[in-house]
């Protein structure tokens, strides 16, 4: 039996510089999905930047129908971002995803395989704050549940809705009101998800990764 093959990580190159999330990510330009993908990306980059020395990492469209998408990585390095054309939540998938590769840039610890949302003080804030989130449900047995509510997983998810809400976009905006009124177990109300989406954003001003200028408690 042959050895089997992974795939190539994505190559680093130079010392990290804080660059635009258009620098980091490569989009398939060709794809039916590329405006909805655009637009998403385009929402999260009006929120904060990433400091990296990653060669873009590429985002391919699958015909998944068991996942809307998926973050791949080997120990500190990503592979890619996958994003399923199925089911209609390609920003939705697309934003959760780019959410773990984030959270997995900004730090990772190699002995305890930790991410930037279970360790990194800046995050702290935030983690009080989810703390007090209804725990949404989905289907399934007990190691799903555990897997939906890994604090990992509860970031992807706030860090997805929070550049819905926060996009300015209409198209956006309207997907977003749409799961939240059909109680979407990936989202949160939008009267208990608001001060979220303000330590999200307090976040990425204390990682130095955003130009907005937000008030910080002492």
């Amino acid at each position: 039996m042959g050895q089997r093959q992974y795939p190539d990580c994505v190559a680093r190159e130079g010392k990290p510089r804080l660059r635009k999330l258009e620098e980091v990510i490569a989009l398939p330009r060709r794809s039916p999905l590329a405006s909805e993908l655009e637009r998403a990306l385009a929402a999260a980059s009006g929120l904060h930047g990433l400091r990296s020395d990653l060669s873009p990492v590429p985002v391919r469209p699958t015909s998944t129908i068991s996942e809307a998408g998926a973050y791949r990585f080997r120990l500190k390095d990503p592979i890619d971002v996958r994003v399923s054309r199925l089911g209609g939540r390609v920003a939705l998938g697309f934003l959760h995803e780019l959410g773990h590769l984030l959270d997995h840039q900004v730090y990772y610890e190699r002995k305890t395989r930790s991410w930037a949302s279970a360790v990194h003080a800046a995050f702290e804030p935030w983690r009080m704050s989810v703390a007090s989130l209804e725990q949404r449900q989905l289907p399934g047995g007990r190691g799903r549940q555990r897997y939906f509510q890994s604090i990992h997983e509860i970031w992807a998810r706030s860090y997805a809705q929070t550049v819905l809400l926060r996009s300015s976009d209409p198209v956006l905006e309207r997907q977003l009101l749409k799961l939240q009124a059909e109680d979407d177990a990936h989202v949160w109300s939008a009267e208990q998800f608001e001060p979220v989406a303000l330590e999200i954003e307090r976040v990425f001003e204390r990682l130095g990764l955003t130009q907005l200028t937000l008030p910080l408690a002492a």
